[in-house]
Order: C-alpha cells, then sequence, then structure tokens
C-alpha cells in the first residue's frame, strides 16, 4: 500500500493536480514496482495565509508525505526520492522547492478492504 499527500499553495497545485499526480504514480510504479491501477492520492491545497514557508522557496513549493507499507530496501527508498526530484523539475518544481518525507508502517497497522493489512494477500511485492 501505498498513500501521497501533497501539499502546496492552491493557485499551483489546482490547476496542476492531474499532472502531478501522474508524474507521482509514474515514480511510485518505477521504484516500488507498484501496480499501474492503484493510485491513492489525496492533494491539500493550502492558501496564502494557511501555509508558512521559507523565503527562499518559491510559490511552487510542494510537500510529500508518503506513507508506505514497511518493507522496501533502503536503496528503493532512495530511488524513488531521486525519480520525484528529477521528474517534477519539468513540472516547474526545482529540488529547492520539493520536500518528501516518507512513513513506513507495519502491516498490521494498516485497514483496508475490511482486514488488517498483514491479513491480507496481496498482488504485488512490496520486499524490494
Amino acid at each position: 500500500m501505498v498513500q501521497v499527500k501533497i501539499y502546496g499553495l492552491a493557485e499551483y497545485l489546482n490547476p496542476h493536480k492531474l499532472q502531478l499526480s501522474e508524474v507521482i504514480h509514474s515514480c511510485v510504479i518505477d521504484a516500488l514496482k507498484y501496480p499501474v491501477n492503484k493510485r491513492f492520492h489525496r492533494f491539500f491545497p493550502l492558501d496564502r495565509p494557511d501555509f508558512f514557508f521559507p523565503s527562499e522557496r518559491s510559490d511552487r513549493y510542494t510537500i510529500l508525505e508518503i506513507s508506505l507499507i514497511e518493507g522496501r530496501s533502503v536503496e528503493t527508498k532512495k530511488q524513488l526520492l531521486r525519480l520525484l526530484f528529477e521528474r517534477l523539475q519539468p513540472l516547474g518544481i526545482p529540488a529547492l522547492d520539493l520536500e518528501i518525507t516518507i512513513f513506513e508502517n507495519p502491516k498490521h497497522n494498516w485497514g483496508f478492504r475490511g482486514l488488517p493489512g498483514d491479513e491480507h494477500q496481496l498482488n504485488y511485492t512490496i520486499e524490494t
């Protein structure tokens, strides 16, 4: 399971949601070998008074919070980070304006489709 929260200024995020989602999902698929048909993205467009960030960041400053079921190797997670930095630049988000946090939780801390995560038989591999 991979869930992504995307935070940024509403004036930038709102017109670019689909493009951002496509790029983020391509990175998740390539780095984590995640199924194409599983996309869980939530956008949090913020008004200027609700989003404080350092003055050296631009209005395209974006925060990604990625929740994963634990099991991926350090190198796999680093590859995901590298791909996100690389592929989001053409959308106008330079590395300085992108911050990413990966949160990992054990399978038993996830609940979906009526069961705890460790009771599901997933159709993809987590241990990479």
